[in-house]
């Protein structure tokens, strides 16, 4: 019997994918621009009802076309084929194998911090070269590579832990910083200053980085198909983890500026140490080091998850990627898994996450955007479809989303052209593979996308 993901693995799914260090790392270059603490708040509900509508939207997609795969699958069937497979090259390619790289090397970072600075000192080359950081973020990778390509129950077990430690953790330090916070004297107060700083160009750059902050929001639509009773556990888990995070994303704002003066945090990458010295006195530092290392870890652990259902989806519909969609007796996509692990250990390796990350977002929130706008789409072209889910608030939902999701593209091609024309590059170079594809005999490429088209 083919074993299926169940609703609160989905939940945490969809919040390790969100929740990274984001949150504690962009407060200080936000105050460094913006003095209102309304201002600031503001970010993160904006942000986080952006990714709510988003969610919200992405579930009548799912319900109405359920597979795994995501944008890949979800553009084949609005759009073209062709489109469809550029999402699912990029997300190959660098869409998750790249984060899963980035957010292993800062948990091998983090982790280190707890060692004590002999154990960093002696771990700069340890073997071949490789720096101690190295050699741990590779081990994180072959750990929960292995763990999720050989038994998918252990998988989920072992996701639902670690993220339900992270969510506790959140809120018990939020907890913390209500009860002993107050040191700070940002004001709230829908003022002069604060009208101003909503309405500065820094406020608009800051949403930019906010919007980072909660990307993960669609994850469980990446292996729907393997989440049991799809139509009522896929939209759940994708509405009910972004609420989630963004609970903990305005409430962890709000007692960090609570409980630490803006001067103290103004420019400061390490606000989450700052805050934890704050409360917990001079250890702080060090437990918030292993409060991070353990968000990491159920972040690497969840892209692992989500990220091999794309590439198994793409080897059932192109010949060229057949062995891709290969499972084994547990109906596990292992070799898609493994894979993608070999990625992610090239970009440790290369130390060249970072620029991918860079070059792709661009074309990553361009196919968010297209699906979103897809769903309006689907809506006018064939309104007598059955929908067993449609998008609460429609069509003020999916247009609140294209909107704040608009402004972003236009930031990513006005403030960083190089990069994002890099990523569209590497994006259509997909299309050589999906020409190749298509002229291979046996190919299932446009006959299985075309006869299953709404």
């Amino acid at each position: 019997m083919k074993s299926k993901y169940t609703l609160y693995t989905a939940i945490a799914l969809v919040v390790a994918n969100m929740v990274g260090t984001g949150v504690f790392t962009s407060l200080g270059f936000q105050v460094k621009s913006l003095s209102s603490g309304l201002a600031i708040i503001l970010l993160w509900v904006l942000g986080g009802l952006m990714a709510l509508a988003g969610a919200l939207t992405y579930s009548e997609a799912v319900v109405l076309m359920p597979r795994c795969g995501g944008e890949y699958h979800f553009l084949s069937r609005m759009y073209h084929p062709a489109l469809g497979f550029l999402a699912g090259w990029i997300s190959f390619l660098v869409g998750f194998a790249a984060p899963v790289a980035a957010s292993a090397v800062a948990f091998a970072s983090y982790f280190k911090s707890l060692l004590g600075p002999k154990i960093i000192n002696q771990g700069d080359h340890l073997i071949a070269g490789l720096t101690s950081t190295k050699i741990l973020a590779l081990l994180v990778v072959a750990l929960f590579t292995t763990i999720h390509a050989v038994n998918k129950i252990a998988g989920a077990k072992v996701q639902n832990v670690v993220t339900t430690v992270n969510v506790v953790v959140i809120f018990f330090l939020i907890a913390a910083g209500l009860k002993y916070g107050g040191h700070s004297s940002v004001s709230l107060a829908l003022d002069s200053t604060a009208l101003k700083n909503i309405l500065s160009p820094a406020f608009a750059i800051a949403m930019f980085f906010v919007s980072y902050s909660y990307s993960g929001w669609n994850a469980a639509a990446y292996l729907a198909d393997e989440v049991a009773n799809l139509k009522r556990n896929v939209p759940l888990s994708l509405v009910a983890g972004t609420a989630l995070v963004m609970t903990m994303y305005v409430l962890l704002n709000f007692v960090f500026l609570y409980t630490v003066p803006i001067s103290e945090i103004a420019g400061r990458v390490e606000v989450g140490h700052i805050f934890a010295t704050r409360v917990f006195g001079q250890q702080g530092g060090m437990i918030m080091s292993g409060i991070i290392s353990l968000l990491l870890l159920a972040s690497v652990s969840s892209m692992i998850m989500a990220g091999p259902r794309v590439s198994m989806v793409i080897g059932e519909d192109h010949h060229l990627f057949r062995r891709l969609s290969q499972k084994n007796s547990k109906h596990i996509p292992f070799l898609a898994i493994i894979v993608q692990g070999i990625f992610s250990a090239v970009y440790i390796l290369t130390s060249g996450f970072e620029r991918m990350i860079i070059f792709t977002g661009f074309t990553l929130n361009l196919f968010t955007f297209l699906t979103v706008l897809g769903v309006m789409v689907m809506r006018y072209k064939h309104p007598e479809k059955e929908r067993a889910y449609q998008t609460w608030g429609y069509p003020l939902t999916p247009l609140f989303f294209l909107v704040f999701q608009s402004w972003i593209i236009i930031y990513g091609l006005l403030y960083r052209p190089k990069e994002s024309l890099a990523g569209l590059l590497i994006t259509l170079s997909g299309l050589i593979f999906y020409y190749l594809s298509s002229r291979m005999k046996g190919n299932s490429s446009v006959t299985a996308v075309t006869e299953n088209k709404i």
